[in-house]
């Protein structure tokens, strides 16, 4: 089994919206780049996808889905009507695939992106690389279990210490405290 993350905007459709969803599902379409499109095409049935809210204030991880149908072509990709139309696309020729993805859980509490950047034990996350922009990316089972503790605990919880400051920049932040004093 595989793990992933897929970001939606809330305003567009919300881990609650899929929660409303018959059957708690629904077809993941409008992807339009390559690599998450190839990253689409490699879920497969039964594989776990962290539901994550971008462009949300904050933005954050909600919950998690579940790959319930593989990948298909997405047929909003030659309807002229569709905000994911592109013209190059054709039933012929469908360029553009996307999934089923099925609700498991809506998280007692999101994982803000401020904290998913604090937490050691996510160093190296596509997620949290500057410029990291693709709406569907593979992550590591290890990560997804951290992220999906941190969701199901209180606000305090750290597996794993935040980064500390190098000694040198405590000690002068201790010295610039006295010298205030």
């Amino acid at each position: 089994m595989q793990t992933w993350l897929a970001k939606s905007e809330a305003e567009a459709f919300s881990i609650e919206d899929l929660a409303r969803a018959p059957k708690r599902t629904t077809h993941w379409e409008g992807v339009r780049n390559y690599q998450a499109r190839n990253f689409l095409r490699a879920m497969q049935r039964g594989d776990r996808v962290l539901y994550y809210h971008s462009n949300a204030d904050p933005s954050a991880a909600v919950g998690i889905a579940e790959v319930v149908r593989e990948s298909y072509p997405d047929p909003t990709a030659w309807d002229a009507t569709s905000d994911y139309y592109d013209p190059r696309a054709s039933p012929e020729n469908p360029v553009w695939s996307m999934v089923d993805l099925r609700l498991v859980e809506i998280f007692p509490r999101p994982v803000p992106l401020s904290e998913l950047r604090t937490v050691r034990a996510l160093d190296g996350m596509e997620l949290l690389r500057r410029g990291s922009r693709l709406s569907v990316i593979p992550v590591l089972q290890k990560h997804f279990e951290l992220i999906a503790a941190l969701g199901n605990s209180k606000p305090s919880f750290h597996p794993m210490p935040a980064k500390k400051k190098s000694k040198v920049t405590a000690s002068r932040s201790v010295l610039s405290k006295k010298k205030k004093s």
